[in-house]
């Protein structure tokens, strides 16, 4: 080791240059997301995380898919009426149900909340900002 070095010729920085058409950000991502991108890096051999992500993004804005909006209307109404069919009671079984009696859907939590936590297939757990 020496006593002095010469940093006259230093530059600052990063030693390595990034790639042309990345560029370095912060972003804030869960951590059941960041810990389910690690876990698939780790199984795939040791790939990068950052590069899965990158993947992930890349290909839903390649997919063009339909808004959010729409996405989630569509997955509700379908998560709802199988929910209704696995609920309903059979209309000729009862002669006190009425036409208009709603009881056979009765719950105590909100239509609205049953339907967004009957989203299975979503891995990660809802986190709240």
């Amino acid at each position: 080791m020496r006593r002095e070095y010469d940093f006259s010729k230093g530059k600052r920085g990063p030693v390595i240059k990034p790639a042309p058409g990345k560029t370095r950000i912060t972003i804030r991502i869960d951590d059941a997301v960041l810990d389910w991108f690690r876990r698939q890096a780790h199984a795939a051999g040791g790939a990068s995380y950052q590069t899965m992500i990158n993947d992930a993004l890349r290909d839903h804005v390649a997919a063009k898919r339909e808004p959010l909006a729409e996405t989630l209307r569509r997955v509700l109404r379908e998560e709802m009426a199988a929910y209704r069919s696995a609920r309903a009671v059979p209309r000729s079984s009862s002669a006190t149900t009425s036409s208009t009696d709603t009881r056979a859907f009765a719950s105590p939590v909100p239509s609205h909340v049953r339907a967004v936590t009957s989203l299975s297939m979503c891995p990660f757990p809802k986190t709240t900002t």
